[in-house]
């Protein structure tokens, strides 16, 4: 398994009680009427909120638009970010609902060395019987440090026909067909696009597949663009790649949300 952006339940605790214990951001996301002061915490974290820390409003960039370069600084500083302290961040989905987002932004786009997922979650962390406080930490002080943002990290939509390359859709496939859409107006996907479900990273226990399995699976092309619904679980595709040691997709951030903002864009359903 690659060790530079996963970490085990098993690690993750032996690193706890180490010298240099890692910053911990809970970047679960709320889901229906979820209770959030019923939610218990891995010890020491901070939340890292999927709808105030890691998206700016949402509108014509679709519903989960990256924060500016200066807002999503002003974040990292808050919480005490720096190169120098490791980073896990994990969620109640192995990663999907927004723990991987957050990888995504803190390592691929902000640079940041050090960043792994929790591998198997809140789930594989209350299986082994780790330890868990009922309130969330608070930052610590904050911090200097002023990433180097890797723009080419991400495609515009404008751009994303002519230079995407094949587009990896990771929605659900009945999404991707366009037989039911619970969360935009438009059903269907971006024509050109393939099918590769987020939760097919995951074996039946929520732990991310193997290596060699992951690089088998993967669609594989020249040049490649992730999106989703809203470029939350795009981003546990562009996880996988890195997992199996491939060279990372780029994000279409916008993604479905936004290129259906056009009714000029072409929707295509089906296979």
């Amino acid at each position: 398994m690659n060790a530079s952006v996963l970490v085990t339940v098993e690690e993750l605790q032996r690193t706890l009680g180490g010298d240099q214990p890692p910053l911990i951001f809970d970047c679960r996301a709320s889901r229906g009427d979820e209770s959030l002061p019923a939610r218990r915490y891995l010890p020491d974290s901070l939340v890292l909120d999927l709808e105030r820390d890691l998206s700016a409003p949402p509108g014509e960039g679709g519903r989960h638009p990256l924060p500016s370069h200066d807002a999503f600084t002003t974040t990292l500083q808050a919480m005490g970010v720096t190169p120098e302290r490791s980073i896990v961040v994990y969620d109640d989905n192995g990663g999907q609902l927004a723990a991987a987002r957050a990888w995504w932004m803190i390592a691929r786009w902000a640079g940041h060395p050090a960043v792994r997922v929790l591998d198997g979650g809140m789930t594989a962390w209350t299986l082994a019987a780790g330890e868990l406080v009922e309130t969330a930490a608070e930052p610590g002080g904050r911090s200097q440090w002023c990433p180097a943002f890797d723009d080419q990290a991400l495609i515009p939509v404008g751009a994303l026909l002519e230079r995407g390359g094949q587009l990896v859709d990771a929605r659900a496939l009945s999404r991707f067909r366009g037989v039911e859409e619970p969360l935009d107006p438009v059903a269907g996907h971006i024509p050109g696009a393939t099918c590769r479900p987020c939760s097919d990273n995951l074996d039946g226990n929520g732990h991310f597949k193997s290596p060699q399995r992951l690089a088998e699976e993967l669609p594989r092309a020249e040049a490649l663009t992730a999106y989703c619904g809203s470029g939350v679980t795009a981003c546990h595709n562009i996880l996988a790649y890195a997992v199996a040691g491939l060279p990372l997709p780029r994000l279409y951030v916008g993604s479905w949300s936004e290129w259906i903002r056009d009714p000029a864009r072409p929707v295509a359903t089906g296979d």
